[in-house]
């Protein structure tokens, strides 16, 4: 048994999801306290009330904020390489579409994976999610999508299972092999889905436990509607649950498209429209903003108060990538989300916990202080979550726990 005393705030998240018009708000118990029986919450409550047995260990919060740990629900955490010429190339005014036709963009990473090892793509990733567990992340979310070919999209979807074992954070896989068009298959985007869609291969994910997820980037760069549906279709035959990068760029249509095939979420969201909304709405898709991304294009970031507004779940992610998001920490994303998008600290704060555990269907276990769920905990070293977020330029946590071990 674990006691966590001296809680000066704990934040009682409930499990999720939660609409849009209800993130605004959440009980907090001043002066409270928490058991832990094994992985789990078995209690919390007014310190006053605590009754701890004798050989109880004990942490103390020093008088400062718990929190449920976060959850970063969108991230392309395993990648190689570098392109820090294109962050330039953006200052100097060509936009993400103008470098991505030239060349660019996400196929300069397919090259870097295509040349580097499963090892070497395990070695590149750990420091990276040590640091995000030093911010409080207890679960993420990767996604393949940088090899292109089949061998090289198992390949990045094993480095993610390998890394599973050497690190506490969660991680949660995803088949993004519809990311783009390699190459090798110019001007023919459905000759390239036969190839990464044939049942061996997918039966290969399925039967390994290598993904849990499917993705598609839904965009005029990459692949059409009907393209994406096909990929949606095919790979939740196979029982990975859709999930889609939507109206990032432009408005063709994704978001309506996530509504009709039943994803659990839709990601992005830039260019939303009232059609995508209403469909996501009725499918009960979480809404996945990534505003760490549009401030790292300089571009307008997604309408957060339109999407709360209508009450659709949001949920918020960091999209940590080499290209347009080279941004792995979730308490800045917050801050973004606060400073360009009006989301108060609680709403972000439900974003990376409850909301964001339901886009990845672990509302049941993760992502609330709740008596039977996961003890994935964050202790602050500030005294609310409105001091986290008003701090941007310094990590506001103190201890970590996962499953009720402590990790960071």
């Amino acid at each position: 048994m674990l006691a966590i005393r001296n809680i000066g705030q704990l934040v009682v998240v409930p499990a999720g999801p939660i609409g849009g018009k209800s993130m605004g708000s959440v009980d907090r118990i001043e002066r409270a306290a928490m058991l832990i029986d094994g992985e789990t919450i078995s209690w919390f409550g007014l310190e006053s009330k605590l009754e701890t047995p004798a050989d109880c260990e004990t942490i103390d919060a020093v008088g400062n904020c718990v929190i449920p740990g976060l959850i970063d629900c969108h991230t392309h955490t395993v990648f190689a390489g570098s392109r820090e010429r294109e962050f330039v190339q953006r200052i100097e005014g060509r936009s993400y579409e103008e470098i991505a036709r030239s060349g660019g963009g996400i196929r300069v990473t397919v090259e870097a994976i295509r040349a580097a090892s499963c090892d070497e793509l395990v070695e590149l990733a750990l420091p990276r999610l040590r640091r995000m567990l030093k911010n409080g992340v207890t679960t993420v979310e990767v996604k393949s999508g940088y090899g292109l070919t089949v061998a090289d999209e198992l390949k990045m979807l094993e480095a993610i299972n390998r890394l599973k074992a050497l690190q506490p954070i969660e991680l949660v896989a995803t088949y993004l092999a519809a990311h783009t068009v390699p190459r090798e298959f110019d001007g023919r985007p459905d000759d390239y889905l036969d190839v990464v869609l044939d049942e061996k291969v997918l039966a290969q994910v399925r039967d390994e436990e290598l993904a849990e997820f499917c993705d598609v980037f839904c965009e005029t760069t990459a692949f059409d509607v009907e393209q994406s549906r096909r990929v949606l279709l095919t790979c939740k035959k196979f029982g990975l649950t859709p999930k889609l990068h939507a109206d990032q760029i432009t408005q063709i249509g994704a978001t309506v498209l996530a509504g009709e095939v039943g994803a659990i979420s839709a990601d992005h969201l830039e260019t939303i429209n009232d059609a995508g909304i209403a469909a996501m709405r009725e499918a009960e898709c979480i809404a996945v903003l990534l505003p760490g991304c549009s401030y790292y294009l300089g571009i307008a970031q997604a309408p957060a108060r339109k999407i709360l507004d209508a009450d659709l779940p949001v949920a918020i992610a960091t999209d940590y990538n080499p290209g347009s998001s080279m941004v792995e920490s979730l308490p800045l994303v917050m801050n973004i989300a606060a400073t360009q998008m009006k989301m108060t600290p609680c709403e972000s704060l439900i974003g990376v916990t409850t909301n964001a555990a339901s886009a990845l269907n672990r509302q049941g276990c993760i992502g609330a202080i709740k008596v039977g769920m996961q003890a994935d905990l964050a202790i602050l070293d500030v005294p609310n979550v409105e001091r986290m977020v008003y701090e941007p330029g310094r990590n506001c946590v103190r201890t970590v726990l996962k499953k009720g071990r402590v990790v960071g």
